[in-house]
């Protein structure tokens, strides 16, 4: 399992962010975005493209330290994300903290420490793609992704399909389409490995 851990980025001279994270659209998570403190939110998801399409979603939108923890979590699940528990959740916290000094203010933890490590390098730099990019080439992107070709995007901004070529190469929209299966599948091994690791840890036995 994934749980993410957000916080936002200097709250303190901004605006409260939490509500419009909260209220958005988001692909299926096992438990909603909710807050737990202050501008502190999370949430679960049970797969590697979800986790990253919406870490990805919170790196582009430029306002959020991102901790994404990799591991199991105490079933059944509570209605309430924040009343989860388990090392997953562990997991998130430390990745959160680690995440406001990243250079992308995103980092993976997990129970498995060179799997998830393994996850963070390659999250890391994807998410660096994603948050140097122009506006531009954010809108480019966002453009394409709604309309689905470059010409339906070139008439969409007023430009050139030539144009909009540019434009997704400078942000480096083939470079990312390239590495999201890639970085998947990265947090699927992590997470296979935490299990692993969980399931091979001796039980506890009561003492006489």
């Amino acid at each position: 399992m994934f749980v993410m851990t957000v916080d936002q980025r200097g709250s303190r001279r901004d605006v409260d962010r939490v509500d419009d994270v909260l209220h958005s659209p988001r692909p299926a998570l096992v438990r909603p975005f909710e807050r737990t403190a202050g501008d502190e939110i999370q949430a679960v998801a049970d797969t590697a493209d979800t986790v990253l399409d919406v870490a990805l979603d919170l790196v582009d939108d430029g306002h959020w330290s991102i901790g994404i923890g990799v591991g199991p979590v105490e079933h059944p699940l509570p209605e309430s994300t924040r009343a989860g528990r388990g090392p997953a959740f562990e997991s998130a916290r430390e990745a959160v903290e680690s995440a406001k000094s990243a250079p992308a203010r995103i980092a993976v933890r997990g129970v498995d420490a060179d799997s998830a490590a393994d996850a963070d390098a390659v999250v890391a730099l994807l998410a660096v793609l994603v948050a140097r990019r122009t506006e531009q080439g954010r809108d480019a992107i966002s453009a394409l992704r709604r309309l689905g070709s470059q010409n339906a995007v070139a008439e969409a901004l007023s430009i050139t399909p030539q144009a909009v070529s540019q434009r997704l190469a400078v942000a480096g929209w083939h470079l990312e389409r390239a590495a999201r299966p890639v970085v998947a599948r990265m947090l699927t091994t992590a997470d296979r490995r935490a299990d692993e690791a969980t399931a091979d840890r001796p039980s506890r036995k009561a003492t006489p």
